[in-house]
C-alpha cells in the first residue's frame, strides 16, 4: 500500500506539501484515537467540483496577459490544478455582471441575442473547454425579461406572469440552442437562481406550485418539442427548507418524472440534516451545491483563514450527507471582489492583483483543492467512524480503487490520531491546529 500525504498549513507556510507515509500493521492494541475507514461500505456517487463563470470572472480574466490566462485555466481545470469538471453560468445578467440585461425585450423574441455572453462570458468558457472538453455546464437565470414579470423589473423579485410561461420556456430553449451553435452543450438548467429571494439585483420568486406548474405546462413540453435533452433542476436556494421544498415538488406536486435533481446554496447555515433526509428519501435524484462564497458583501483580505475553513466545513458536511456535486461561485474576481454592478463584493479562490497584471491564489483555493484534486468524478463516498467531533473527516474511493481521506482540524490545538484503513493498515499521525490534510492511498 502506497500512501501520499498532502498538507496545507498556513501557519507553517505549507501549500499542497507532499510527503510519503509508511503505514504499519494494525494490532489489537490500537483502540484509542482512531479514525476508521471502511472502503467496502459505499454511499452516493460524486460527480465532481466546479465554479461559476460570470461576466465579472471573464472581465477579470481578460485583464490578464496571455501567459497568465493559460496558467489560470490550468490552475482550475487541469489534472495538475483543481481538476474542476463543472461550470455554472448565469442566463442573462446577475449581480456579478457589469450591467443588467436580458437576451430579448420583444414579445415575439425576434431580437433574441447572446451577444453580451459572446463578449463577456465565452472568452473564458471557451478556454476552459479547450482545457477540459468534458466539463458539465449548469445554467441558471437570475430573472426572466422584465416585460414577463409582475413588477416589470429585472431586480427586486417579482413573479413570472403565467401568461408568459410558454414564451419564457421558448426563451430558455433559445438560450440552449444559441449555445449549441457555439459548440457548447448545456447539460443542466435550474428554473431560477434563489427561488425564494427578493434581491436588490436580478431576482424572481417562485413558489413550489409555480415552479412545478411552469415545468409541467411549459418548459418540459418545450424541451420535448425542440429536441432538447438538458436536464432540469429545481429550487436552487438555501438548505434550511431543502427537504420540505423537495418533498412538495417531487411527491405532492408530481414533479418526479420531470426533474433530474435539486440545486441548493449554503448561505443560511449548515443544515446538513436537510441534505441527508433528501438523499435518503429521493436516492434517484441529484443534489448539487450550485453556489456558495465567502466575504459576502463584506470582503476582507484578513479573513483568509476563516474563509478557507468555511469551505472545508461546508464541503465535508455536504459530502458526508449525500451531495453529488459541489460548485463554487466566481472562479475569478478583481482585487476588490468584483466588478459588481450592485457593489456586492465577495471573496474568490483566485483574485487579480491590484494592477490586474497577475493573479493570487487565496487560501480557500488550496482548501478546496484538498478535495477536488483527489476526489475524482464518479468516485463513491465510503464509510468512516471517528473518535471525536473535533475532527471533520470525509473519505472516497475513486474508480481506480484509490482511497482519498481528507481531515480538517478546526481547533486551536493539534490533534493526534490513528487512521485505520480497512482491517489491516494503520497510519499514526498528528495534524496541526487549523490545518487540512489529504491522504491518497493506492495499492
Amino acid at each position: 500500500m502506497n500512501i501520499k500525504k498532502i498538507e496545507t498549513n498556513k501557519r507553517r507556510e505549507l501549500y499542497f506539501s507532499e510527503s510519503n507515509i509508511n503505514p504499519s500493521k494494525l494490532t489489537e492494541k490500537v483502540e484509542f484515537k482512531t479514525i476508521m475507514v471502511y472502503p467496502e461500505k459505499t454511499y452516493q456517487k460524486f460527480l465532481g467540483f466546479g465554479g461559476a463563470i460570470t461576466q465579472s470572472s471573464t472581465l477579470s480574466f481578460l485583464k490578464l496577459p496571455e501567459e497568465a490566462r493559460i496558467h489560470f485555466v490550468k490552475d482550475y481545470f487541469s489534472n495538475d490544478g483543481l481538476n474542476y469538471s463543472w461550470v455554472r453560468l448565469p442566463i442573462g445578467s446577475c449581480d456579478f455582471s457589469n450591467k443588467t440585461y436580458s437576451y430579448s425585450s420583444k414579445k415575439n423574441l425576434s431580437d433574441f441575442s447572446i451577444a453580451e455572453d459572446k463578449d463577456k462570458v465565452l472568452p473564458l468558457l471557451n478556454k476552459v473547454l479547450e482545457e477540459n472538453k468534458d466539463v458539465s455546464i449548469i445554467s441558471s437565470p437570475w430573472s426572466p425579461p422584465k416585460f414577463m414579470k409582475s413588477n416589470k423589473m429585472l431586480i427586486l423579485g417579482g413573479k413570472l406572469l403565467p401568461k408568459y410561461y410558454q414564451l419564457y420556456a421558448e426563451y430558455l430553449c433559445k438560450y440552449i440552442q444559441e449555445y449549441e451553435k457555439q459548440g457548447i452543450k448545456i447539460s443542466y438548467i435550474t428554473i431560477q437562481n434563489e427561488t425564494r429571494a427578493t434581491q436588490l439585483w436580478e431576482s424572481c420568486v417562485f413558489t413550489p406550485e409555480e415552479e412545478i406548474d411552469f415545468i409541467k405546462s411549459a418548459l418540459y413540453p418545450a424541451f420535448e418539442k425542440n429536441g432538447i435533452d438538458t436536464k432540469i433542476l429545481i429550487y436552487d436556494h438555501n438548505k434550511e427548507r431543502l427537504y420540505s421544498r423537495t418533498k412538495k415538488e417531487i411527491s405532492e406536486l408530481g414533479g418526479s418524472s420531470l426533474i433530474s435533481g435539486i440545486a441548493y446554496h449554503y448561505y443560511t447555515g449548515d443544515h446538513f440534516e436537510q441534505l441527508k433526509m433528501c438523499s435518503e428519501d429521493f436516492p434517484d435524484k441529484l443534489f448539487i451545491h450550485t453556489e456558495g462564497c465567502t466575504g459576502y458583501s463584506s470582503f476582507k483580505v484578513q479573513d483568509d483563514l476563516t474563509n478557507a475553513e468555511i469551505y472545508a466545513h461546508d464541503i465535508i458536511g455536504d459530502l458526508n450527507n449525500g451531495s453529488n456535486a459541489y460548485i463554487d461561485w466566481n472562479i475569478l474576481l478583481d482585487n476588490k471582489g468584483g466588478p459588481n454592478h450592485k457593489l456586492n463584493f465577495c471573496d474568490s479562490p483566485i483574485m487579480l492583483n491590484l494592477l490586474g497584471t497577475n493573479y493570487e491564489k487565496k487560501l480557500c483555493y488550496y482548501y478546496i483543492g484538498h478535495f477536488s484534486k483527489y476526489i475524482k468524478p464518479n468516485a463513491v463516498r465510503i464509510a468512516i467512524s471517528k473518535y471525536t467531533d473535533s475532527f471533520e473527516v470525509t473519505a472516497f474511493k475513486n474508480l481506480d480503487e484509490s482511497i482519498v481521506v481528507v481531515l480538517f482540524n478546526k481547533n486551536d490545538y493539534n490533534k493526534e490520531y490513528n487512521l485505520v484503513i480497512g482491517d489491516s493498515e494503520l497510519i499514526h499521525d498528528n495534524l496541526d491546529r487549523h490545518a487540512i490534510v489529504t491522504y491518497l492511498i493506492t495499492k
